[in-house]
Parts: C-alpha cells; sequence; structure tokens
C-alpha cells in the first residue's frame, strides 16, 4: 500500500512496509515514537518539492477544496506507471474519489489511516531526510501566513478591525475621563471651589491641582507653564479669600493621584486619536474627507467592517446609529429620523436647521460612494472624497442663499403649500350651465292682431280639465304681472316724476 502525505515542503508518497499493523490502530502511534520505529513502517518511495511559496498555497487550497491540482496529479501519474494494482491511502475520501474518477486508483480512507498519517507527521524530518529543519519550519510558517489571508481575506493596506477597536476605545476613554474629572473637581472643590470656575480645561486643571496641592502654597508657585498670566492672578486672588474647607495632607495626595491619572489618560487618549487619524487616512481616505476620523470609524464600527458599510445603501448610511429611534417611529407610525452617527459631521453641523435633513442626505449618498471607492478601489487617493465634499459645500452655501426650495429645483414646496393651505372662497354651482339652448328674451304679450302668430293649439275637455276657463284667466293675469315686471325702470324718468310732483306741491302751497 502506498501513502500520499502532503506537507508544506511538498508532495511525499511512502510505501507501508507492514500493512498488518493497521489492524491495531490503539498501538499504532508505538511504532512511530522514535525515527528508527517509524523507518520499519514506512519508507519513502518519491518526493516532489514545491518550487516556491505560490505553489504550495495553490496545492493546499486545491487540497481544502477537494480537487486535485497539476502537480498532485503528476505525481500520481508516475505512481500509476510504476505500480499499476497498489492502493493509495489518502486523508481526505474527497480527493479519494476525484484520484480514483481520474486516474482510476483505488484509494483508502479510514481511522487507522488519519491515525497513521498522525505518526508521519510527528517523524516527517527522519523520514525525508533530504529537507533541512530549517527550511521545513520556513516553509510551513510561510504557507500559514499565506494560507490565513488567502482563506480570511486578510489585506494589510485594509485592516479596519484596528478601526473598530481604536475608536471604541476612544469613547471609553472619553467616558472615563469625564468621570475623572468629575470627582477631581467635586473632591478638590471642598478645599478650593474658586477654581472650579476660573480654570475650565480639564488638562490645566488638573496639572494646576498637582502642582498647587494646598491652596496656601499659590502666593509662592508658578503657574506660568500651565495658565496664562491673567488666569494665574485670578488663581492667585481667590486662593487668599477661599471659602473652602481646610483637608489633612493624605487627602491632598489621594486627589494629586487622580490628577496623575487624568494626566496620563489624556495624553494616551491624544496619542489614539493621532493612530486612529493615521489609520483612516490608510484605509478611508475618501470617507475621511467627506466626514472626518470620528465620524467616518463610527460608521465602520457600527457597520462592523468597511465592506459591510460599502454595501449598505445611502439611506442605512443615513440613519445608522439611530436605529431605536427608527423602529419607535415606524412603530407609532410617527416621521421617521432625518440622520443618526452622520448628524456629527461638519457639514451637517454647519447647515440650518431647516436644511440639516437635507444636507444629510446628500452626504450619505456621497459617504456612500466614497466608502465603496475605498473598500473596492486599488487607488489610495482621497480626491472623490475631495470633490464630493467641495460640490456639497457649494450646494449649502446656495441653499442658504436661495432659501430651502432652491434645493429640489422642482415646484413641490409649492404645490404642497397649496395643497394644505386654508382656502376661504365659496364657489356656488351655477345650474344655468347644465343647458345647452340658448336663454330667451323679453316675454312679450300676445295678440290675436299679430300676424304670422302660431295659432295656439286647443286643448280637448279631456286634456284641459273641467276648469279650464278659470285656468286660461290665470294664465292670462299670470302673463300680465310677469310683462309689468319685465318693463325697464330707468333712474331717469323716476328722477322726472319726482321733480313733477315736487312742483305741484310747491304750486298748491303757493
Amino acid at each position: 500500500m502506498l501513502v500520499l502525505f502532503e506537507s508544506p515542503a511538498g508532495y511525499a508518497v511512502f510505501k507501508l512496509l507492514d500493512e498488518k499493523k493497521l489492524a491495531k490502530v490503539e498501538d499504532l502511534y508505538e511504532n512511530f515514537s522514535t525515527p528508527e520505529a517509524a523507518s520499519q513502517v514506512v519508507k519513502l518511495k518519491q518526493f516532489e518539492k514545491f518550487e516556491d511559496t505560490t505553489e504550495a498555497l495553490a496545492a493546499a487550497t486545491a487540497l481544502i477544496e477537494g480537487k486535485m491540482g497539476k502537480g498532485l496529479k503528476k505525481v500520481l501519474k508516475k505512481i500509476v506507471a510504476k505500480d499499476a494494482h497498489a492502493e493509495l491511502a489518502v486523508a481526505d475520501a474527497r480527493l479519494g474519489n476525484v484520484i480514483k474518477d481520474k486516474l482510476n486508483l483505488q484509494c483508502v480512507h479510514n481511522s487507522a489511516i488519519q491515525e497513521l498519517m498522525r505518526g508521519i507527521r510527528a517523524q516527517f524530518e527522519s523520514l525525508a531526510p533530504g529537507i533541512p529543519s530549517k527550511e521545513l519550519t520556513a516553509m510551513t510558517l510561510g504557507l500559514a501566513h499565506s494560507l490565513s489571508r488567502y482563506k480570511l481575506k486578510f489585506s494589510p493596506d485594509k485592516v479596519d478591525t484596528m478601526i473598530v477597536q481604536a475608536i471604541s476605545l476612544l469613547d471609553d476613554l472619553d467616558k472615563e475621563l469625564n468621570n475623572y474629572i468629575m470627582r477631581c473637581r467635586e473632591w478638590y472643590g471642598w478645599h478650593f471651589p474658586e477654581m472650579g470656575k476660573i480654570v475650565q480645561d480639564n488638562l490645566a486643571f488638573a496639572k494646576t491641582v498637582k502642582l498647587l496641592g494646598d491652596k496656601t502654597n499659590s502666593a509662592t508657585m508658578d503657574f506660568s507653564s500651565i495658565l496664562t498670566e491673567d488666569l494665574e492672578e485670578q488663581v492667585k486672588a481667590a486662593a487668599e479669600i477661599s471659602m473652602g474647607t481646610e483637608v489633612s495632607t493624605e487627602d491632598i495626595e489621594n486627589i494629586t493621584y487622580l490628577c496623575d491619572q487624568v494626566i496620563e489618560m489624556t495624553e494616551y487618549r491624544t496619542q489614539l486619536y493621532d493612530y486612529l487619524k493615521n489609520r483612516m487616512q490608510a484605509i478611508g481616505p475618501n470617507l475621511t474627507a467627506l466626514v472626518g476620523e470620528l465620524v467616518g470609524a463610527r460608521l465602520i464600527a457600527h457597520a462592523g467592517s468597511l465592506m459591510n458599510l460599502a454595501k449598505h445603501p445611502a439611506s442605512t448610511v443615513q440613519i445608522l446609529g439611530a436605529e431605536k429611534a427608527l423602529f419607535r417611529a415606524l412603530k407609532a407610525r410617527k416621521d421617521t429620523p432625518k440622520y443618526g452617527l452622520i448628524y456629527h459631521a461638519s457639514l451637517v453641523g454647519q447647515s440650518n436647521a431647516k436644511n440639516k435633513g437635507k444636507i444629510a442626505r446628500m452626504l450619505a449618498a456621497k459617504c456612500s460612494l466614497a466608502v465603496r471607492y475605498d473598500a473596492l478601489g486599488e487607488d489610495g487617493s482621497a480626491e472623490v472624497g475631495l470633490e464630493a465634499r467641495a460640490k456639497l459645500e457649494a450646494r449649502l452655501r446656495q441653499l442658504e442663499e436661495s432659501g430651502s426650495r432652491a434645493i429640489s429645483g422642482t415646484g413641490k414646496g409649492r404645490a404642497k403649500f397649496d395643497k394644505y393651505r386654508n382656502k376661504s372662497e365659496v364657489i356656488q354651482y351655477d345650474a344655468s350651465m347644465d343647458s345647452t339652448l340658448p336663454s330667451g328674451g323679453k316675454k312679450r304679450k300676445f295678440n290675436d292682431d299679430d300676424e304670422g302668430a302660431a295659432p295656439k293649439k286647443i286643448k280637448t275637455a279631456e286634456e284641459e280639465g273641467p276648469d279650464e276657463a278659470t285656468i286660461k284667466a290665470e294664465e292670462e293675469s299670470g302673463m300680465a304681472e310677469e310683462e309689468t315686471k319685465q318693463e325697464p325702470t330707468t333712474p331717469s324718468s323716476e328722477k322726472k316724476k319726482k321733480k313733477k310732483k315736487k312742483k305741484e306741491k310747491q304750486e298748491e302751497e303757493a
């Protein structure tokens, strides 16, 4: 039986000298306890060495996927030419099936073969004497690194895991620093409360407390390296009239230790921010140019990786970090949030309150393109991000100058305003518009003497009914009333009548 063994240095084919030893799997490891004992179980028949790490990686990748590479195929053809009827022991059952189909070579794979492979691996240096120990170690290490990079899709230029950890640590440091500074100010405030209002900077406050100690030492202290001349005079003047209580030396020592922690953490935070800034410039230069280092790092950390962020659409990038508010709004059927982490970008902060949502939407669209360029592109320049930022700044200025409706370029805003505007006009329906016939003129009185008048139809007794005379009299009286109503009365005729009446009255009185 032949044994196929894959090593980082190349393919090795061993011949099993005694097949009966495979029957006792539990005692098989004892046969490989020493190099001498291993040489009595298997013997090296052929060894095909890899030329470089690339070939070794290709062979290892093919074996992982259950395929037969070119080098392995070449080795097995030589074996088939020499020992056509020998069985071949393999470590992978899938590889054995492929070899059996293509080369018609009987392959064996079971628990005994696995134990045999483990023993050969333990004594491989002695069984393959042509390879030095240092060279084999270097080949193993190189193949391990290459294989891990291939399997994990590792890119040394774009390690976003470092950014995720750095921004998380930076946020934790900010929280701890705020707690430490608050404790320091409250603790030292019992002794010198006036100093907290004079020195506003946290780092300067911690250094001043560490240098000053007891407030009675302020007269002899020099704060020029920490504070300005104005602040130094204010601190010394306030120390002389301070209303704080007296504290012991032990209290001052503990406060000083706390100040040391604040100073060290502040210095480390500065170093961490510089490191994060450099990593963001290397991994996402276009995203950094658009939203800055901190916002870009928080977006990557929230998405999980740079590639995951590149897969998100612009609408998702816009509301990353506001998931709770989004689902709360959807559940309550209210307006959804306009922005999440992107709100802290400088472009959104510069805009007015009414334009923040629109700027956030445009910025998210540009960020989505910039992240895809950073994640999938090979060019490490920030030209795309800088160009997009310049366009957004110009659009923001245009928006602030011309008003909020200039951003869309359509009449949607005006139409919406007209739609919801309260209209007080009441328009009545004109029933005369239903008729298509021309409106008739004034009615005239019917005379029997008129020539060309159409003869009036005489109704029968059955059609007219019993009261025909009364109905005709009513019709004639109604027509006369309508004619009197329709006679035009001009204002000039009425004035003449009034004047005549006035003259008659005057003549009667005279």
